[in-house]
């Protein structure tokens, strides 16, 4: 079957243009600099960024909305991309420390039960 004469029938005029996940990272699945946690909390970094840096617009679109903290997840959700897809980009601005990385605290330093128990009866004794 031939395609047809009119190219506007196979477009969707209403729809976004459409790039796949692995061209906006170059075909990573995954960053080198390890993983991030959902949770940790990415800001921009002081400073004007490097001239050298020739980062996308989803990587200055970070840089945009992270002036102010917001987590892995968040920046995925602000961006409307699979998180994998973020985390390799969050990895590259911080390759360049243009973002800092606060991952969050590991559960083991984190006060027992018990002790909080006794934190919050000693409270209630006040």
């Amino acid at each position: 079957m031939p395609p047809p004469d009119d190219e506007e029938e196979w477009a969707d005029v209403e729809a976004d243009p459409i790039v796949r996940p692995y061209a906006l990272t170059g075909g990573r699945t995954r960053h080198d600099g390890g993983g991030l946690d959902l949770i940790a909390l990415i800001e921009t970094a002081d400073g004007p960024p490097p001239g050298r840096f020739q980062g996308g617009p989803e990587h200055h679109t970070i840089l945009r909305l992270c002036r102010s903290p917001l987590s892995v997840a968040e920046v995925a959700a602000e961006l409307d991309l699979p998180v994998d897809v973020v985390r390799v980009l969050l990895g590259d601005l911080a390759d360049q420390r243009l973002v800092i990385v606060r991952q969050p605290e590991p559960v083991a330093r984190f006060p027992s039960a018990s002790v909080l128990e006794q934190v919050i009866d000693g409270l209630h004794a006040l």
